[in-house]
């Protein structure tokens, strides 16, 4: 009973300073004129991914449950793609892939090369040499995800006299100084690192009190609570119909996930960290890809109707997400 009253008690911090966060970012993008889509890559899906990080690290430090901060990683990644179908259920007027812009699609592309490599790494497992005590995947993740952030930040620079154009009509946020919104962003971001802390040891009482797993319980239950930031963000950005800062506060999260592994596979001193896991993890690494590849579709058909109340892509995203759950836990 304790451990779900503290998975409460985690979660309702992280929704709480992560309602925060929206606000404060949308006004730092006006302040700095990036962008909706830079910033929702870069600021917001680093900030919004900070639980993953340091339920990761807490995980393979202090609490030795290395499946925890895999299920985490990959779990989030699979759950920022339905938070994508949820976000178009949300939006009434038309699907919401219709109404973002295409350079998503270049973040979704690097999400997918990254899920492809963690995959690969988990399939051939102890077979891969490491340098040193880590993984060699662990620095082409890195390397990925600085060459995903310099390609995006070109690509938001040749829109940014259209941006320029639109915010000189539009500022919402005159009166708030850029020091005011900067110090509440910082103090927002880390109620939800603290909270996140206390996460992996939650959810090792939780997997061994239910005897559900550390996989399972990684994937599903602790995924789920460190994704709400990202839930919430992505709500409140499609409440001031910046759509483009929600969806790549999505794609973005999905990419710093996976750099999350890597900078787990440092803190993971027995070895490569792929190597220590249950190779089910591959499960949530392949759904994640597939998602993302109709997310992907979505965004260049771009369909004009919703079948009830979703986009028939937010429909193959969620029976993606129902085979997911069926194999894990069958093979839990």
């Amino acid at each position: 009973m304790l451990f779900w009253l503290g998975f409460i008690a985690c979660t309702s911090l992280i929704v709480y300073s992560g309602t925060k966060l929206s606000k404060y970012g949308d006004i730092i993008a006006e302040k700095t004129g990036l962008g909706r889509t830079w910033i929702g890559i870069v600021l917001m899906a680093t900030v919004t991914s900070l639980p993953e990080l340091m339920t990761g690290i807490s995980s393979v430090t202090f609490a030795g449950v290395p499946d925890i901060a895999v299920g985490d990683a990959l779990g989030s990644c699979v759950f920022n793609m339905v938070i994508l179908a949820f976000l178009d259920a949300f939006y009434k007027v038309v699907p919401i892939s219709a109404k973002a812009q295409q350079g998503n699609v270049l973040s979704a592309g690097f999400g997918m090369l990254l899920l492809g490599i963690v995959a690969m790494s988990l399939f051939l497992s102890g077979n891969i040499p490491p340098l040193g005590w880590i993984g060699p995947y662990s620095l082409v993740f890195a390397v990925i995800y600085f060459v995903a952030m310099r390609l995006v930040y070109y690509y938001e620079k040749r829109n940014l006299i259209a941006f320029i154009k639109e915010k000189a009509v539009e500022l919402k946020y005159e009166k708030i100084p850029t020091r005011t919104a900067v110090i509440n962003y910082c103090i927002n971001a880390a109620v939800v690192i603290a909270a996140a802390f206390f996460l992996p040891g939650i959810g090792k009482g939780i997997a061994e009190s239910t005897g559900l797993g550390q996989t399972f319980v990684g994937n599903i239950f602790i995924a789920i609570s460190t994704s709400l930031p990202e839930v919430v963000v992505s709500i409140s950005a499609v409440k001031m119909d910046a759509v483009d800062l929600a969806i790549g506060n999505l794609f973005g999260s999905n990419i710093f996930n996976i750099l999350i592994l890597g900078i787990d596979d440092i803190f993971f001193t027995q070895g490569p960290l792929l190597s220590y896991v249950d190779p089910n993890h591959i499960i949530s690494a392949l759904s994640a890809i597939a998602m993302t590849a109709i997310a992907v579709i979505g965004l260049t058909y771009r369909a004009e109707k919703k079948q009830l109340l979703l986009a028939w892509d937010s429909i193959g995203i969620l029976l993606v997400l129902i085979v997911n759950l069926m194999f894990l836990y069958m093979l839990r």
